[in-house]
């Protein structure tokens, strides 16, 4: 289970470099990832969302993420699902994101 878990804060690890290139904010703290789910035979499942529907980025951002998380050792295949519930708004952002953005 140890292992486990530091794969996951390997994954996290990742998502924290990827970028919206709109907002100088990482994804994960903005609170765009709403589930990281790994199974035991490395298939990673992430429901993710965006700051607006029609963000021109999203291949981009998508793409990033599969790319970053497949560098994880334990990640064998990674489907990443846009979602749009529950809707994203600013609250969700961490405290550091908030900061960073002018909201604190």
């Amino acid at each position: 289970m140890n292992e486990f878990l530091q794969t996951e804060e390997k994954i996290v690890k990742m998502l924290k470099t990827v970028f919206d290139p709109e907002i100088p904010v990482n994804i994960y703290d903005l609170g765009l990832i709403y589930r990281i789910d790994l199974d035991e035979n490395g298939q990673l499942e992430i429901d993710m969302t965006l700051t607006a529907p029609n963000c021109p980025a999203v291949d981009f951002i998508v793409e990033d993420v599969r790319m970053k998380v497949l560098s994880v050792e334990g990640v064998n295949d990674v489907n990443v699902n846009i979602v749009f519930e529950p809707a994203w708004d600013k609250s969700m952002m961490s405290e550091e994101a908030q900061l960073e953005l002018g909201f604190l």
